[in-house]
């Protein structure tokens, strides 16, 4: 069972951008609940492990922004990202994983994300700027 964050619900309020971390890897979703945590107006709702998790828990608290892993058991990053952008238009989902923009899985591209980024380039900087630009203009124009 998935709880808010800290007693956490979805702030319908247009300058708080609500954020939901997925990653099977708890360093890693330590590491990204910081980076978010500095990031002004942006407020982490919710932490979920996995694909099936991020699915359902972002159904329920309409997170503004996801960030999500690509691997992880048997729904993965992408499939989840697909089945969450397909039912909710207006959710932000970027992928994050170690993979070189090279060689990022079949299906990435064209999953609904707005943007990859590489975990060891995830930065309060970077999440702003993807955020306020609607995502990555050259992972879109390639999709």
């Amino acid at each position: 069972m998935i709880e808010p964050l800290h007693g956490a619900t979805h702030d319908t309020a247009h300058d708080t951008v609500t954020v939901m971390i997925v990653d099977d890897q708890p360093p890693f979703r330590a590491a990204a609940r910081a980076v978010i945590e500095r990031v002004k107006e942006f407020a982490l709702i919710a932490e979920v492990a996995s694909g099936e998790e991020a699915v359902t828990t972002s159904a329920a608290m309409r997170p503004r922004l996801i960030l999500m892993d690509i691997n992880m058991g048997e729904l993965d990053g992408i499939e989840a990202t697909r089945l969450i952008t397909s039912a909710h238009a207006t959710t932000m989902v970027i992928l994050v994983s170690t993979y070189s923009l090279e060689d990022l899985p079949p299906g990435a591209r064209a999953s609904g994300a707005v943007a990859y980024v590489n975990k060891d380039e995830l930065s309060p900087r970077v999440i702003r700027q993807l955020w306020e630009s609607g995502g990555d203009p050259e992972w879109q124009r390639d999709a």
